[in-house]
């Protein structure tokens, strides 16, 4: 791990994150949303609202995996974090979170409650320091984790990117 990153995950108190990176939650709403007004996809109350730094490494990768909220993604520092998004409809999405705005980068996106997405930065060597905003807030009873062979059985069109991005 190079100083900077070794640097961020130390000031920032980043841990592990299950889908790969590193991650804390740096806010979690006080108010709370009752599963009766959720609707019947959530098991349960919900925080308003969740905030979290997130890391990824160029050695690293977030995932394929899917929440049932919206997730807002932000861009804060290092190198451009490739988000890959596949829509209920099947559609991929690639958004580049980073600061090259006149070349189609973007500060901030949005992934929608349900979509498969997955992550990476774009620099091998470098990294990228990214926040999610999700609203309802985050649950990991709301966190389900693709498997390459079933998401891979749904999208035979993108098995190359579900294989880059799945670990099992």
């Amino acid at each position: 791990m190079n100083a900077k990153i070794e640097e961020l995950v130390t000031h920032l108190q980043l841990q592990p994150h299950p889908e790969g990176g590193y991650y804390k939650e740096v806010y979690r709403s006080a108010g709370i949303i009752q599963q009766a007004a959720l609707g019947t996809e959530f098991a349960g109350d919900r925080n308003y609202c969740t905030g979290i730094y997130f890391l990824l490494t160029g050695t690293n990768f977030s995932a394929f995996h899917r929440i049932k909220s919206d997730e807002l993604w932000h861009f804060y520092d290092g190198d451009t974090c490739n988000v890959y998004v596949i829509h209920l409809n099947g559609e991929l999405e690639v958004i580049r979170l980073g600061r090259d705005i006149a070349n189609g980068q973007v500060y901030q996106a949005v992934v929608p409650a349900g979509a498969w997405f997955a992550s990476e930065c774009s620099n091998p060597n470098g990294y990228s320091l990214t926040g999610c905003t999700v609203s309802p807030g985050f649950d990991f009873a709301d966190f389900e984790m693709a498997e390459r062979k079933s998401l891979t059985n749904d999208y035979p069109h993108l098995e190359d990117i579900i294989t880059k991005l799945t670990r099992v």
